[in-house]
């Protein structure tokens, strides 16, 4: 069915809007060939698409954002290189990059942020991750609190910021190394945590698995481990918490 005979049934009083709206969440994708675009994704889940970019030729991914934004969407692209954003540049001049996270952004209006996520690192070398996560946090409109390098091998630092992070409705914990910061943060709040493994540290590292492990098998309470540099799938989830916790749904 398409939208328009769907709202003329609407409006017929043929169909009635909790049909439609059923309707309108399954609706089909738009087929470019080479990506299906879902646009119908913020209507299912609240959030709109995202943008994966590593991998993407330079013709899909500028037609991809092409596309989004002339459905005029904010649109949010991961991991892009800083020649990936200078061709989405050109059509798009709105474009925003931040080469730390290497986010894209393109967004029509300014956002008012709700609620608060603390978002942690355990050592400057994790502030890439932690920044993909704070940044599509705040694509989605949560207020983030940045508080980078309290790791564990100086755990005063961690303690002179504790009181900061407990008044974070979602903490997002990223380490690397032992990846022993989630556990200790976990053991001094009283709210979720998303731990977040990186790939930094030395060989026996084993490129974040040994973050990922320790992370898993913390005998702290309420936290959630991600994807070893999964900063992305840590802002996304810290952003559902904190809108539940504020109490909004959209």
């Amino acid at each position: 069915m398409d939208i328009r005979r769907l709202l003329l049934e609407v409006k017929e009083g043929k169909l009635d809007i909790e049909k439609a709206e059923d309707i309108l969440k399954k609706l089909p994708y738009e087929d470019l060939g080479f990506a299906k675009l879902d646009h119908h994704r913020r209507l299912r889940s609240g959030f709109g698409e995202v943008i994966y970019c590593r991998g993407k030729s330079n013709e899909q991914l500028v037609r991809i954002f092409e596309n989004f934004h002339s459905k005029q969407v904010d649109i949010l692209g991961t991991r892009a290189s800083r020649s990936q954003y200078e061709l989405v540049k050109k059509a798009i001049p709105e474009a925003e990059y931040d080469e730390l996270s290497g986010i894209i952004r393109v967004e029509l209006e300014k956002k008012d942020r709700i609620g608060s996520i603390a978002v942690c690192t355990g050592g400057t070398s994790d502030i890439p991750v932690a920044e993909e996560a704070a940044q599509t946090a705040e694509f989605f409109g949560s207020r983030v609190k940045r508080i980078y390098d309290v790791g564990v091998a100086g755990l005063h630092r961690l303690l002179s910021k504790i009181d900061e992070i407990r008044e974070a409705n979602c903490i997002v914990a990223v380490a690397g190394m032992e990846g022993a910061l989630a556990g200790v943060i976990a053991g001094l709040v009283d709210k979720p945590v998303i731990a977040v493994p990186t790939s930094v540290g030395y060989g026996a590292n084993f490129g974040g698995l040994s973050a990922l492990l320790t992370m898993l098998n913390s005998c702290a309470e309420g936290v959630a481990v991600a994807n070893i540099d999964n900063g992305f799938g840590a802002g996304y989830l810290a952003t559902q918490i904190n809108r539940l916790a504020v109490g909004r749904d959209e």
